[in-house]
């Protein structure tokens, strides 16, 4: 797993969204990704929610959250209930939105000071 880390005093915001790509900060990024206010993940992450599973969220979950936010691409398609249950058996909730829903949403709660984590994707070929 690849993980790359700002400056411990910055923030990653997300600075754009469109078809085949999320910029972040000054970088943009073709591929489904994880953000959190101080770290990014960009290995083994699912390109739709087909491809979903618990393992996923466990990263998630790992960033220690109060909020994930799951983007499910350019429309939103549920996960399966039983994948949303350990994140809500941990206190921890989780919502599911398009993804450029979620990206908005992501910053909205940064501001707030909320400590939240996005898995964004990106439908393989953009």
């Amino acid at each position: 797993m690849k993980l790359h880390r700002d400056n411990p005093n910055a923030q990653n915001r997300i600075r754009g969204y469109g078809s085949g790509e999320i910029r972040i900060n000054e970088v943009s990024y073709h591929q489904s990704l994880i953000v959190a206010p101080q770290a990014l993940e960009l290995d083994g992450i699912p390109s739709d929610v087909a491809q979903l599973k618990s393992r996923h969220l466990e990263r998630l979950l790992a960033h220690a959250p109060e909020i994930i936010l799951l983007g499910t691409g350019s429309r939103l398609i549920f996960p399966p209930r039983e994948l949303l249950f350990e994140p809500q058996s941990r206190g921890v909730g989780i919502e599911v939105m398009d993804t450029g829903a979620a990206c908005r949403t992501f910053n909205v709660l940064l501001a707030e000071d909320r400590v939240v984590v996005a898995l964004l994707m990106l439908e393989a070929g953009g």
